[in-house]
């Protein structure tokens, strides 16, 4: 099955990367052929993959903002569980492997799936049903970032199980009853890090694995985060905990 990546970065990540089949790229009748999209039609010319132009009215209709450049690639490639505590193994790094449970809005997924990115965790765990999967809408919103990570969908509650026995930590971002204030969580080791869904937070059985639930504080009049921004705002707290060693 094909799909149509559009925007500048998002397509010069999909053609650096080389993680999926590409079979056209497209450019609007009116771009020029200089700096990020000279880079784009080499690298495709040199792979061997046709290069064509096309009405910006075309690709438009592909999307918001394409930037006049739209590629024609295979579905995005998932990978398993192994692959992720694999790579944390041979960079010889403690695990740090984000969960998002049911997050259904792409805009979030690519939010966080963009810092995630950034902040060097080895992988993303998300449900195989009933949650945003990796659509070129969310490699918009995350500016090709999804290209780039480990991404794996399974059973969060099962995985959770199998990593708390190599004494990985699981961490879920939940305010209210029993959460605690994240200078009392430890960020350091093997971390799970749970994002819950946008309305609902994580599910009873998700919640349950968890070692601590963690909160952020909240000083002004509005009682909670988007789950995007929670969820960035941890990512880098585990990641300035990490850099004290």
């Amino acid at each position: 099955m094909k799909e149509w990546i559009i925007g500048r970065n998002p397509v010069m990540e999909v053609l650096v990367t080389k993680r999926r089949e590409v079979f056209r790229l497209l450019l609007a009748t009116n771009v020029e052929e200089k700096g990020r999209v000279a880079e784009m039609t080499q690298m495709a010319r040199a792979r061997k993959i046709p290069v064509e132009r096309v009405a910006r009215d075309k690709l438009a209709s592909m999307g918001e903002n394409p930037q006049g450049v739209a590629l024609e690639v295979s579905r995005y490639p998932y990978v398993d569980i192994s692959d992720i505590t694999t790579l944390a193994e041979r960079k010889q790094e403690d695990l740090f492997l984000l969960m998002l449970d049911l997050v259904q809005n792409p805009q979030n997924l690519g939010t966080l799936l963009r810092t995630a990115e950034a902040a060097g965790v080895h992988g993303v765990l998300i449900p195989p049903h009933r949650a945003a999967e990796v659509t070129p809408a969310v490699v918009s919103a995350s500016a090709g970032a999804t290209e780039h990570l480990l991404i794996a969908q399974g059973n969060l509650v099962q995985i959770c199980k199998e990593l708390k026995k190599d004494n990985a930590w699981v961490i879920g971002l939940e305010g209210g009853e029993g959460s605690k204030r994240i200078q009392e969580v430890p960020l350091k080791g093997p971390i799970v890090l749970i994002v819950g869904n946008e309305g609902e937070g994580m599910r009873p059985l998700v919640k349950e694995t968890c070692d601590f639930l963690l909160s952020l504080p909240m000083l002004g009049n509005i009682e909670s985060l988007n789950a995007a921004v929670a969820g960035s705002i941890v990512l880098y707290q585990v990641v300035l905990e990490r850099q004290k060693d």
